[in-house]
């Protein structure tokens, strides 16, 4: 009765036609699905902010005629990147990456000869990395159904998998042996890679590979607190099934079994695993549901197996991470293409710190003119870089304190085109 009278109020009750509830409740709702945070797994999810757009302007420069770029141009450019201010003040504050020049009465940026080495050195891992790519693409295509993946779908996950932009080219036609590219349908958004010949010493797991190593039999890690009783006791009831590897035909599983959940949880964990930052984009993941054949509420599955996944919708954006890649926020192992990017980040922050170290110079110097009474503390260099880095979230990523800002903005964070 009293939630009638609320719906009066609001003029959403109607004696016999009953209105869809407000949108507001069902983003509520849809909140909701989500588990306990974990504040060095969110914190993994977060640190790369900045990393993410410097990284796409370095590919837009790359891309450049000599590849030098006018800062005029890649101000357009911000567009997509989600980011409003200048680009010149966002270039400045990374002088260890960007180099700034003024030509004539116009700015033009390149890459300083450190970021160049790291280019040099990225593209080099690529290239020693190509027999893991070939093997890795071969594990995704021998796990599908019909071991073959739509191109335009494998396009928006390919850098989460390490696969250069150019893998079609580089690395397809080089191997015709195993793959080939087919359109059974016309379309060109149908265009997929098939897998040619089945390679059974590719067909083993990671846990599968681990179980045989310690001579055991194959059964998922659990990381959980040791007070998260009544988790574990779920997780021991499920690990204690057969293990079902996510190469083998499950054509004869039926659908909604504790059987096939199984080979999903294994999928999925495979999938991961074989990501360069153990995560992957629970909507993109949802795209290959018809290929990897995954239920339609993903979501419901991976939050019932919090042992084995974190699942995390920061910033209303939901991701998948394996518990057991990561050893507090810190990748275990690390791909030798992940060391380089890090190299990346080291080199921004270094910019970063020499941008506000000059920037609280000039400060100073400017209170000193003016005949100010200064008190340089370490407490307050430290209170000024902080300043800095709040002032460079909220005023140049486009206002991250308005909620549909931010939200825009984070979707090219869990992108993965960037990554």
């Amino acid at each position: 009765m009293v939630t009638k009278i609320f719906l009066q109020n609001l003029n959403y009750w109607e004696p016999r036609v009953y209105p869809p509830l407000p949108f507001l409740y069902h983003v509520r709702i849809f909140s909701l699905w989500s588990m306990k945070k974990d504040p060095d797994l969110e914190s993994s999810l977060s640190r790369n902010r900045r990393w993410i757009v410097n990284n796409q302007i370095k590919n837009i420069i790359l891309r450049c005629p000599e590849q030098v770029a006018a800062v005029k141009f890649l101000q357009k450019k911000f567009k997509t990147l989600d980011l409003q201010g200048k680009a010149l003040n966002w270039l400045k504050k990374y002088p260890c990456c960007f180099n700034v020049y003024l030509e004539g009465d116009e700015y033009y940026c390149q890459l300083t000869k450190r970021m160049m080495s790291l280019v040099e050195e990225e593209e080099s891992v690529k290239d020693m990395q190509e027999p893991v790519l070939v093997e890795r693409l071969t594990k995704l295509l021998m796990m599908s159904i019909n071991h073959r993946l739509n191109v335009m779908k494998l396009n928006e996950l390919k850098r989460s998998f390490g696969f250069p932009d150019d893998y079609l080219i580089r690395i397809v036609p080089k191997h015709p042996e195993m793959f080939r590219i087919v359109n059974y349908s016309g379309r060109r958004s149908a265009m997929e890679i098939e897998l040619l010949s089945w390679n059974p010493d590719l067909g083993i797991s990671v846990i599968e590979s681990l179980a045989h190593s310690q001579g055991s039999d194959p059964r998922f890690s659990c990381t959980l607190p040791s007070t998260w009783v009544k988790s574990w006791e779920r997780f021991c009831e499920f690990n204690a099934t057969p293990y079902i590897s996510p190469y083998l035909d499950a054509s004869h599983l039926v659908e909604g079994s504790k059987e096939m959940e199984k080979r999903i949880v294994g999928l999925v964990h495979e999938l991961l695993s074989l990501t360069l930052w153990k995560k992957l984009s629970i909507v993109k993941l949802g795209h290959f549901r018809r290929e990897f054949g995954l239920p339609e509420k993903l979501n419901v599955l991976l939050l019932k197996h919090p042992g084995i996944f974190y699942v995390s919708n920061r910033y209303q954006i939901y991701t998948v991470l394996l518990r057991e890649g990561y050893n507090g926020s810190e990748l275990i192992d690390k791909d030798p293409l992940v060391v380089v990017k890090e190299k990346f980040g080291e080199l921004m922050q270094e910019g970063l710190h020499e941008y506000n170290r000059r920037h609280h110079l000039m400060n100073l110097e400017k209170k000193k003119k003016k005949g100010m009474v200064l008190e340089s503390s370490p407490k307050m260099r430290d209170k000024s870089s902080e300043m800095s880095e709040q002032d460079d979230h909220e005023s140049n990523l486009g206002g991250l304190l308005d909620p549909e800002e931010r939200k825009r903005f984070y979707k090219v964070l869990f992108d993965d085109a960037a990554s």
